[in-house]
Order: structure tokens, then C-alpha cells, then sequence
């Protein structure tokens, strides 16, 4: 489990299960629990945990008229809208519409601003996950962009030597039995055709090759000290060319505009995402969108991921930190 998925079940267990326990029984502080807990494995099965809550926090508010912060079901309800399909989407609008409607009529409350606020942090929750899922279908649309030119980079590469390699290699018997001197031009023609198409096969490899996370070791340098936190794994292509990216921006920045006398950058690894934070001792950002902040938001944003970027520990230096999905 995660630490953020921990930690985020316990707020909302608190925030769930405390304004019970002040007014109703220990049955009543079990459902508000049942009605929360199951978040800690929202993110494997969303559904299954937006049922459980769901239905635990409607018969918690129907059966005990206790005040229900509905934390369980929101969470689940945005993790739900930002990854399930739409029929599921639909099914899981229509669930929370009836559970809210069950809990607020069985007991009478008639209270119109209580309406309101459910209806309106229902739809935040929503549109929260919505955005979540609208960034990911960008990294997807972007990573698809990126296999298509190489694709293209390939097929013009070896179009044009194969073809004539095979045109050889046809006409190649025919040559043999009417003319054994032409053929061996023939062969030879081939062997250096299949040589050039190799050379510039690697030429073409070697241009579309980003760096990536293993290559930081031969980034990092001089000033700069990297440390690894967590079990290294492989993530998605996008995500590696980010993270070389984002690091030799932040190193170029902090050399040439910070001053820095020393950087460190750390990578933390965790179960679903990859912690980035490169952090010097200079003295901060130029002011306006110097340091090429704009274009590490943008990459960083293109995989679906987080970015801040302030003051170092204690206010001195300056802190890169991105957050990058690895699944």
C-alpha cells in the first residue's frame, strides 16, 4: 500500500466515524467505519468499494439519523470517474443520485441546503475524476503520437534499401546462370545495400532514442549527487524521457542561472508513481518562467503527473519536485 493511500484513508475515517461517535453507539461507529475503511483499496477496485460505502453510509444515516460526512463515497465516487467506463459511470451517477435521495427522505430531513451541498460535492468529486481521466487520455494520445513517428521513421528508413535488396536478390539466379562475372557485382550490390541499411537503421535508433532514468548516472555529476529511495522498475516510455528531461533542466538551471554549489536529486519509488525532487542551495528562481518551468508543466502534466516547484528546505535554494505515474 501506499503511503498517500493510508493516509488518505485515515482522514477519511476521521472525518467520517468522529462527528458519529459524538452522537450514537458503537453499531453506529462500526457502519460509519465500513462506510470509509474499504478506500484503502479504492484504486484496485473502485467499483466493488463505492457499493460498500455507499450502501454502509445510507444505512448509517437512515437507521441512526447521524450527522454523515459522506467521505467514503465521494472518494470512490472520483476514483470511479476517472477510470471506470461510461455505462459504469452512468450506473455509479445513477447509485449515488438514489443513495443520497434514501438518506436524506427515510429520515425527513427536508433540509434544502443540504440538498445543495451534497449535490454540489458530488459533482466537484466528479469533475475531479473527469479531469484525472482527461489527463491520462492526453499521456495516452501523446504516447501514440510519438510510436506513429516512429513508425514513420522506420518504414522511410527501410523502404527504399530493402526493396532494392530484394530486386537483387530476384534478378540474383538469373544472373548466375547467364552471366557469372555480373552476378557476383550482383551480391556484392546486395551485401552493401543490407550494410548502408544497417548503418542507417542505427543512425535512425540512436536519433529517436530519448535518455532516460538510466542514464541520470552520467547526468549527474560534478556538484550533483543522486540517491534512489524505493525498488526501480520499468515505467512507461513517456514517463522515462520525462524524468531524464525534467532532471537535466533542473541541473542546467541551478548550474547556470542558481549558482549553485550542490544539488541533490533523489528518486522515489512507490507502488503506483515516481517521485522526482531535484533541490540545490542556489539562490532561487530568475522570476518570470525562467528556469524552463513552462516546459517541465507541460511534460510533466503530458503523463498525467504533478509538479511543484518553490523555495528549498528552510526557504534557501530552490526544489523541483514532480510526481509521475508509473502504471
Amino acid at each position: 500500500m501506499r503511503t498517500r493511500d493510508l493516509a488518505l484513508t485515515a482522514v477519511v475515517v476521521a472525518a467520517t466515524a468522529v462527528p458519529v461517535a459524538w452522537t450514537a453507539g458503537p453499531p453506529a461507529v462500526a457502519l460509519a467505519v465500513l462506510a470509509s475503511a474499504p478506500v484503502l483499496w479504492v484504486h484496485r477496485r473502485p467499483l466493488l468499494v463505492g457499493l460498500v460505502v455507499g450502501l454502509a453510509t445510507t444505512a448509517l444515516a437512515t437507521l441512526y439519523v447521524a450527522p454523515v460526512i459522506p467521505a467514503g463515497p465521494l472518494v470512490a465516487f472520483s476514483v470511479i470517474a476517472a477510470s471506470s467506463t461510461p455505462a459504469w459511470r452512468l450506473v455509479a451517477v445513477l447509485v449515488a443520485a438514489a443513495g443520497v435521495t434514501v438518506s436524506l427522505v427515510v429520515p425527513g430531513d427536508d433540509d434544502l441546503a443540504t440538498y445543495r451541498y451534497l449535490a454540489v460535492a458530488y459533482a466537484a468529486a466528479y469533475a475531479l475524476g473527469a479531469n484525472t481521466r482527461a489527463r491520462r487520455a492526453q499521456a495516452a494520445a501523446a504516447a501514440a503520437r510519438e510510436r506513429t513517428r516512429i513508425a514513420r521513421e522506420m518504414h522511410d528508413v527501410l523502404t527504399h534499401s530493402v526493396g532494392m535488396m530484394v530486386v537483387q536478390a530476384e534478378a540474383g539466379p538469373l544472373v548466375v546462370r547467364s552471366d557469372p562475372d555480373r552476378a557476383v557485382e550482383v551480391f556484392d550490390a546486395i551485401a552493401a545495400t543490407g550494410r548502408g541499411a544497417v548503418a542507417r537503421l542505427r543512425e535512425v535508433i540512436h536519433a529517436l532514442r530519448s535518455p532516460g532514468i538510466d542514464s541520470l548516472d552520467e547526468l549527474v555529476t560534478g556538484v550533483a549527487s543522486l540517491e534512489v529511495v524505493g525498488e526501480p522498475r520499468p515505467v512507461p516510455p513517456e514517463v522515462d524521457a520525462a524524468v531524464y528531461r525534467i532532471v537535466q533542466e533542473a541541473l542546467t538551471n541551478a548550474a547556470r542561472h542558481a549558482s549553485a554549489r550542490s544539488v541533490r536529486v533523489r528518486l522515489r519509488w512507490r507502488e503506483r508513481a515516481l517521485g522526482v525532487d531535484v533541490v540545490d542551495d542556489g539562490r532561487g528562481p530568475a522570476g518570470g518562467d525562467g528556469f524552463g518551468l513552462l516546459g517541465m508543466r507541460e511534460r510533466v502534466a503530458a503523463c498525467g503527473g504533478t509538479l511543484r516547484t518553490g523555495p528549498g528546505p528552510g526557504g534557501a535554494g530552490f526544489a523541483v519536485r514532480a510526481t509521475l505515474p508509473t502504471t
